[in-house]
């Protein structure tokens, strides 16, 4: 079984045991959060959809880690003005692991 759930304004497929990289959410490491913005489930064959969402299912999850990911450098230039400009970003994450559909 496989549910298609929103999480911080992004979608993502999740299965039981399944690991996500998330935005960062509230909440500690080893915390329990539960998501209820399903859009889709698939039991062996059996597709729900929602509209917009499934109603009475949940997606459980237990906070692994809050961590960043990689730099991204953004870097712009404009010909013959002599402006140059480097920035760079490190998004902040957080791990899940999908405990329970349903």
């Amino acid at each position: 079984m496989y549910a298609i759930v929103e999480i911080a304004g992004q979608q993502f497929k999740a299965e039981a045991g399944r690991k996500l990289y998330v935005h960062r959410l509230e909440g500690n490491e080893g915390d329990n959060v539960s998501f209820d913005r399903v859009l889709l489930t698939d039991d062996n064959g059996t597709v729900n959809v929602g509209a917009p969402t499934v109603s009475g299912i949940k997606v459980n999850a237990k906070i692994l880690a809050h961590l960043k990911d990689d730099k991204v450098l953004i870097f712009k230039k404009k010909r013959r003005k002599t402006y140059k400009k480097l920035q760079g970003h490190r998004q902040s994450l957080t791990q899940i692991a999908i405990e329970s559909i349903g």
